[in-house]
């Protein structure tokens, strides 16, 4: 009985204490939410730990950057072509034995891809651009992410192939004076293109196979390599610099950079023991009715830049072998007594092949220039915003030649600076250097001979991001 009697008494206080008020409100207290100043608390320090957590992790990165691996970093723009681009990926990892990164540039897509490039973290490395910068642009974020002694950009409509890689790299590494090298295919405008014997793509392996096998005797200097797939050394990326954002969406940038990587005397190179598959086109088919539009307005942005390229790669390469030999950088044929600025709010006044900090507040124009075309002037003193301004409009040298902008009876237009004439290639150089601001003095063609004839005059890479 003193059991039972025990237990009922249990039972009591249970239930007695479920109609406590006192316990009931004690449950109430405990169920209540954070108080507001401590929920404060944790999101400051959360906050607080996030920051520290990225500025080491930018930190950090900033250490690594300048690394460089002993690969080939693989640049491959894409954007609405979520497919295509799986399948290059593919094809990538199965056919490539030797090191490399793959860097995916995205153009703004909507169908997914962003969300598939979060997926592969570990695989590739991406940049999401926040809108449509075209070909040019994503190149562009992608050459300034790559890591790789060797570089190579890539359509996403492309599947590569066996030994394709290998092959491409023996071809670049025979020699120097070669500065780009590219494969044929079978769809592409230009010598590149080739009649392949399949029709099914199941069919391709099988001919790629017999065809890359690594054979100097098939390797052939062209005057243009198309952009569906290029490969070429750092040096060359960082002493030719960014493809040209002023070709909007697709087409001629390409050929752009095809020239002034003539333009320093070296070489390009179609390796026809390499066989990449390529299905053509698709982001620019995918334009329908603006294709037209886009393609004109890029062909008159390049007759507008270079009028007969191939007549100043004549002239270029005729000028360098009687004078100075090879040529490092684009440098070369950028203008002096121009004021440029690049990240940063410092400006830089460019003399005598160097650079000079510009101190004070100035009132004519400077041009802005990627971090590698301003790293390509050695520093120099100082110089006051004030003698900047008097010689940007022109000074005489000791021997009474003025120094600016001359214009022949025929049209011809020259930059004079520091007793050379200096011929500007086209109008759209005179607008991207603010030479067209300057004064423009008439000049006699017979005093032309007085001054020594310097390189030519070229536009740099307009650039609508920060690079």
């Amino acid at each position: 009985m003193a059991a039972t009697r025990i237990k009922v008494v249990r039972m009591k206080r249970r239930k007695s204490s479920r109609s406590d008020p006192k316990r009931s409100r004690i449950k109430l207290r405990r169920r209540q939410p954070v108080p507001p100043q401590r929920a404060d608390i944790r999101q400051i320090r959360y906050r607080e730990g996030y920051e520290e957590g990225y500025c080491e992790g930018v930190h950090s990165g900033i250490q690594k950057f300048p690394t460089i691996f002993e690969g080939t970093s693989i640049v491959i723009p894409t954007y609405n072509q979520l497919n295509m681009l799986k399948q290059c990926i593919d094809s990538i990892i199965a056919n490539t034995d030797i090191p490399y990164e793959i860097i995916i540039v995205d153009n703004a897509s909507m169908d997914g891809t962003a969300a598939y490039l979060k997926e592969l973290r570990g695989q590739v490395r991406f940049h999401i651009l926040e809108k449509n910068h075209g070909f040019a642009g994503a190149i562009n974020k992608g050459m300034m992410m790559a890591k790789g002694r060797t570089i190579l950009l890539l359509n996403n409509d492309t599947l590569v192939t066996e030994n394709w890689l290998n092959n491409l790299l023996i071809c670049l590494n025979s020699d120097e004076g070669i500065g780009m090298v590219g494969p044929i295919t079978n769809y592409i405008s230009g010598e590149q293109q080739i009649n392949v014997p399949y029709e099914d793509i199941a069919d391709m392996p099988k001919f790629a196979r017999e065809n890359n096998q690594s054979d100097p005797s098939r390797w052939r200097r062209i005057d243009r390599l198309t952009g569906f797939c290029l490969l070429f050394r750092r040096e060359l990326f960082e002493g030719i610099g960014y493809f040209d954002e002023g070709f909007e969406i697709g087409n001629f940038e390409d050929d752009d950079y095809n020239i002034r990587v003539r333009f320093l005397g070296k070489s390009l190179v179609m390796a026809q023991d390499t066989f990449i598959h390529h299905f053509g086109s698709v982001s620019m088919k995918a334009l329908g009715d603006r294709f037209q539009e886009v393609n004109s307005r890029n062909e008159f942005y390049f007759l507008e830049k270079w009028r007969n390229p191939y007549d100043w790669i004549h002239h270029v390469r005729k000028h360098v072998d009687l004078q100075q030999g090879p040529l490092a950088h684009s440098a070369h044929f950028y203008p002096e007594h121009v004021i440029v600025h690049a990240i940063g709010a410092n400006y830089y006044w460019i003399e005598q092949g160097k650079r000079r900090l510009v101190e004070g507040v100035l009132t004519v124009p400077s041009v802005r220039v990627s971090q590698i075309d301003l790293r390509r002037w050695p520093l120099a003193e100082p110089i006051n915003a004030e003698e900047v301004e008097r010689r940007w409009r022109g000074v005489a040298d000791e021997n009474g030649r003025e120094s600016g902008i001359f214009i022949l009876s025929d049209g011809r237009i020259y930059h004079m600076e520091d007793g050379k004439a200096r011929c500007v290639i086209g109008s759209a150089v005179m607008q991207a250097w603010n030479l067209h601001l300057k004064p423009i003095k008439a000049l006699a063609s017979e005093m032309l001979d007085q001054w020594v004839q310097g390189l030519p005059v070229i536009s740099p890479p307009i650039l609508h991001q920060v690079l």
